[in-house]
């Protein structure tokens, strides 16, 4: 497995469901592509973060170099097919835990203004909606559960450039976040999070209306791929379009 000098070459591979991923990868910088064949690929993966797409053929030699670079770091895994998914389970074995994950529609959508700005309006009193700056950026980093809003951008500047998001706070504290968990040339990928002790009070919603109105501002299509049916029914009250639901996997040492 090589790291693909020009990533472009391997775009084909990864046509439809996962073209964003795969555009964030190529655009952003914040991801890498690896492949079989420098010049001629017919595997590859893309990595960006903890999550990882596969295209092309099936490859168990990809699999295995996959797993000697990870090494126990975590990762969710999405291969395109079943072809993969197989593949996946004989060469992981345990290590590849499976579950449901459901994409929402990339074009299609049913955002209305009105109705975005009144999920921003039930905050409750004692709870206040603030962009990501430069103190709430370096904020989130501390708390494991707040820091994937910010996480793939490694300097503020780089947030500030092409980041996007919001905080809830609470006498001060970050209680809840959207943000943009990557970028790629007319978009955003939502990564939403809420403290634990904090969570169904319309925190995550106010946060997810806001920064989807500032996509919409900025002619920018805020992305959404749901983890859970908690975040698809959220992502349904906001205005999104099902798509499907696919098989995605979980890697644990």
């Amino acid at each position: 497995m090589e790291t693909l000098m020009n990533p472009s070459l391997a775009k084909p591979l990864f046509a439809g469901k996962n073209s964003h991923f795969f555009d964030a990868c190529l655009y952003s910088g914040m991801g890498s592509v690896f492949a079989d064949n420098q010049s001629r690929p017919h595997s590859a993966i893309a990595i960006l973060g903890d999550y990882a797409v596969l295209g092309g053929q099936p490859s168990e030699a990809l699999l295995a170099d996959i797993s000697a670079m990870r090494s126990d770091a975590y990762l969710i895994l999405v291969g395109p097919d079943h072809r993969w998914n197989e593949l996946i389970e004989t060469a992981y074995g345990n290590r590849a835990k499976p579950f449901t994950r459901y994409a929402l529609n990339k074009n299609e959508h049913g955002f209305n203004p009105t109705t975005l700005q009144n999920c921003i309006d039930s905050l409750q009193p004692g709870f206040s909606l603030q962009p990501i700056k430069k103190e709430l950026y370096h904020r989130c980093l501390i708390e494991s559960w707040s820091k994937d809003l910010v996480a793939l951008y490694p300097t503020y500047d780089r947030y500030a450039e092409y980041g996007l998001g919001f905080c809830v706070l609470k006498d001060g504290a970050i209680v809840s976040g959207a943000s943009s968990y990557y970028f790629y040339e007319k978009g955003i990928e939502i990564e939403v999070d809420t403290h634990p002790g904090y969570r169904k009070q319309g925190l995550a919603t106010a946060c997810c209306a806001r920064l989807i109105l500032s996509c919409l501002q900025r002619s920018l299509f805020p992305s959404w791929d749901a983890h859970t049916t908690t975040s698809l029914h959220l992502a349904l009250k906001l205005g999104y379009h099902f798509s499907h639901a696919y098989t995605a996997y979980e890697l644990n040492s």
